[in-house]
């Protein structure tokens, strides 16, 4: 598990509660997705897809992670899998209602899934994945009638700020 850390909600350089925010300066969103961007770039530290996950409950963050299918030896391990298995340790619950999950890139097919299946309130996005999206690229899963549980859907907070990352990290790999 080298470079992958806990998982753990904790921030250095931010509170973790969302009302500290509501002063007027930034957004809760912006400060989450500013969280997930940061889990991102250690993603990329650790040379793994430059993805991070922050999932927010009850104004407090739950979980967090960033890819880390290289280090761990494991094909599940997205960012978006790690931050619920994350929150949903810490809540004692596998369902996960009334939360968001902030991700600097659109979820895949199983992660979508998972979303869905813990019963996330919310998801918001920062980039498209117009190769694996499945959200809103290639399946609209998260918020399809077909399923038992509609996720609300917002993308485009700070897409231009992940999808530099994810070009950055590829271009380097090149």
């Amino acid at each position: 598990m080298r470079g992958c850390g806990s998982g753990s909600a904790k921030a250095a350089f931010l509170p973790t509660n969302a009302r500290f925010y509501q002063t007027g300066f930034m957004n809760p969103d912006d400060i989450f997705m500013l969280r997930a961007l940061e889990l991102a770039r250690q993603a990329a530290a650790a040379g793994e897809v430059p993805v991070g996950a922050v999932l927010v409950r009850h104004n407090e963050i739950a979980g967090e992670g960033w890819n880390c299918p290289i280090a761990m030896n494991d094909p599940t391990a997205h960012a978006e899998i790690r931050a619920l298995r994350a929150a949903a340790g810490r809540e004692r619950n596998y369902r996960l209602p009334g939360a968001t999950l902030y991700v600097t890139l659109e979820p895949c097919v199983m992660c979508a899934g998972a979303i869905v299946a813990a019963r996330v309130e919310r998801l918001v996005f920062a980039a498209r994945d117009i190769r694996f999206g499945g959200v809103r690229s290639l399946f609209r899963l998260a918020d399809s009638a077909l399923q038992n549980h509609q996720v609300k859907v917002e993308e485009g907070l700070r897409a231009a700020e992940a999808a530099e990352l994810l070009r950055e990290f590829f271009k380097e790999r090149r």
